[in-house]
């Protein structure tokens, strides 16, 4: 039995696991669904990491982050662990003998400190794989040792979602190798991911309808059903032919292209949501024109997904005008209390001098508006 983690879980425990001198290093093996985001972490890990000339440790303003070394295991074959043979014999002891020349990838990662990305461990032959049983043992194959700084990191689609795809079975020796976390991200990590990569209607489509973002239940052959990979690659096309800021733009391509990417369920409802945007409530609506009257319909769902559309979009993470500030006041008078609670967490979540600002504003201006009342229910969940 094994425990999934989120992405956010994860992120967390990188820095103690791949920190410190090589004898700290450890191999990380991450297990999941496809089109989860695995290649993503590996990329954000060596992003946040820099080698000082003794250790591997978390990045500071103005280092070179290490590089990243991306192999396809399932491509591989045992030549590539190996090398090709060199054209030049090697003196052994007064005899000639053959030797072997590594591959680029191979000789980077030994000589200067990378992340070593292993992805599709598990549709790898079973000789290659039997290979990486030395880099996870003893940081070297083959006579070529891992450079200290080297961090390698591996990627499957097995464990508990081994049975849906093609993969082979990685034994308790193979395992023992490994550091290993099943990873089932949450919604949450995507949208947070999403605040700076996703166009907005994409982004407010999959919060308000969550359950579009990822299949999770039995896959029939031959259909094509959503992921987070696929969404990014929909996003990015549609961006791409301007389609998502064109309010003329033609909701059948819509929903073709949408259909080839995510599947038909998926496309149907991102081409009715794309078709009543103009008629979603905005942030500019409640906090500039203070349009309350727009949400008198909502229910709780509604006044968090708006609550989370602000805070996508830094409304808490910058400093809140005077008139912003008002409005937001008046629109916490409305809600119930579960979205003031939301509200005012998210408005103070930060840790920084400007949230800390804000909630001191947002407390100010409530005792302005006579509305101390509605901050008191808050605290009594009435």
């Amino acid at each position: 039995m094994s425990v999934a983690i989120t992405f956010a879980n994860l992120k967390s425990m990188i820095p103690t696991l791949l920190s410190g001198d090589e004898r700290d290093l450890y191999s990380v093996l991450i297990r999941g669904r496809h089109g989860i985001g695995k290649s993503w972490v590996a990329y954000q890990t060596a992003s946040g990491l820099a080698w000082d000339g003794a250790k591997t440790r978390p990045i500071k303003d103005g280092e070179t982050s290490l590089p990243v070394v991306e192999i396809r295991a399932s491509q591989m074959t045992e030549g590539d662990l190996l090398g090709l043979p060199s054209p030049h014999d090697v003196n052994v002891n007064g005899e000639q003998a053959a030797s072997l020349r590594p591959f680029a990838w191979l000789v980077k990662a030994c000589t200067e400190p990378v992340v070593l990305f292993l992805d599709e461990v598990d549709r790898a032959t079973t000789e290659v794989r039997q290979g990486f049983f030395q880099l996870g043992d003893s940081r070297q194959i083959n006579g070529w040792k891992l450079h200290p700084g080297t961090v390698v990191f591996g990627a499957v689609n097995g464990g508990v979602h081994a049975a849906q795809y093609q993969v082979a079975d990685m034994d308790p020796a193979e395992l023992d190798r490994w550091v290993t976390f099943d990873v089932e991200p949450s919604v949450e990590d995507w949208l947070d991911w999403g605040k700076t990569e996703i166009h907005a209607i994409v982004w407010d489509f999959i919060n308000q309808n969550r359950e579009h973002l990822e299949h999770k239940g039995e896959f029939e052959p031959g259909t094509v059903y959503p992921s987070r990979r696929s969404w990014h690659r929909l996003n990015n096309t549609l961006a791409k032919v301007n389609m998502l800021d064109d309010e003329k733009a033609d909701l059948g391509l819509l929903f073709n292209l949408s259909h080839g990417f995510v599947g038909f369920e998926a496309a149907v409802s991102l081409r009715d949501f794309v078709e009543n945007y103009e008629r979603q409530v905005t942030i500019e609506d409640i906090l500039d024109a203070g349009k309350l009257d727009k949400t008198k319909d909502f229910g709780l769902v509604d006044h968090v997904a708006l609550i989370e559309k602000m805070d996508a979009a830094g409304v808490f993470t910058a400093s809140i005008p005077n008139s912003r500030l008002i409005n937001l006041v008046n629109y916490f008078d409305t809600l119930p209390s579960e979205a003031r609670m939301k509200l005012f967490t998210t408005l103070t979540a930060a840790n920084s001098q400007i949230s800390a600002e804000n909630g001191s504003n947002f407390h100010k201006e409530l005792a302005n508006q006579g509305k101390v009342e509605a901050f008191i229910k808050l605290l009594g969940g009435n």
